[in-house]
């Protein structure tokens, strides 16, 4: 885990993928897609049916490392609105004992209903509020509040000794109002989007500048995406 600020708080990025908040005890995780590879097997497209099993394990192990006593989902939790209903049971047995033994918080996303949720316990909303920071599925351009979301499960590619190399990453916008930032996606199966593709750099203006952040090594590197004054096609 290395240590960021932002908007006045000191959190912990992980090289799994989540966001730690010390002063909250709270662990964020963004798109989680469970069930994706059984979503995938219905149309024909056939994956290995375990992904939801190691979806929790890493959540599980994440909350071990950071002692946390609450997880905040930000949003497409499963990966489709029947996602839920074809949980098998090991896998809901494990969602089931995390749900109890945390102070679970499902925020909904676009593949989300509210109701799929509620069977697994857990509080679900829309969106949250703490300290100041909205925490919400997908970025609002203009939002002039600090912000934390997921939803375009942003990757970094980059060349490293004549070898393309991609990695999932933090987008951060800071400068013109307040701090903002998507998560990389946490669920096994997630795909991504480059960091820098116009629909993330749009979705976090006004900004003054967008930078790409990895945990390499115990340290944050920063990879600048857009700077304000540039042209960049947004």
């Amino acid at each position: 885990m290395v240590p960021l600020s932002f908007a006045s708080e000191e959190l912990l990025l992980t090289t799994g993928n989540a966001l730690y908040w010390p002063a909250e005890r709270a662990l964020l995780v963004a798109d989680l897609h469970l069930e994706k590879a059984s979503f995938y097997a219905r149309h024909g497209q056939m994956l290995p049916p375990y992904d939801s099993r190691e979806t929790l394990e890493r959540v599980a192990d994440a909350v071990k490392a950071t002692g946390a006593r609450r997880v905040i989902t930000l949003g497409d939790n499963f990966h489709d609105r029947e996602g839920s209903s074809r949980l098998e049971p090991y896998a809901a047995g494990m969602l089931e004992a995390l749900t109890r033994s945390l102070d679970w918080v499902w925020i909904t996303g676009n593949h989300d209903g509210e109701a799929m949720h509620r069977s697994f316990g857990g509080t679900v909303a829309e969106e949250l509020e703490i300290g100041g920071i909205v925490l919400r599925h997908e970025a609002r351009r203009g939002e002039t509040r600090p912000e934390l979301s997921g939803h375009y499960h942003p990757k970094l590619r980059v060349r490293v000794r004549q070898r393309h190399v991609s990695r999932p990453c933090a987008v951060r916008a800071s400068g013109t109002t307040s701090d903002r930032m998507i998560l990389p996606a946490f669920g096994t199966l997630t795909g991504g989007m480059d960091a820098g593709d116009p629909a993330i750099l749009g979705a976090l203006q006004p900004s003054a500048a967008i930078d790409a952040l990895v945990p390499v090594k115990g340290r944050l590197s920063t990879f600048p995406l857009w700077r304000e004054g540039a042209t960049h096609g947004i």
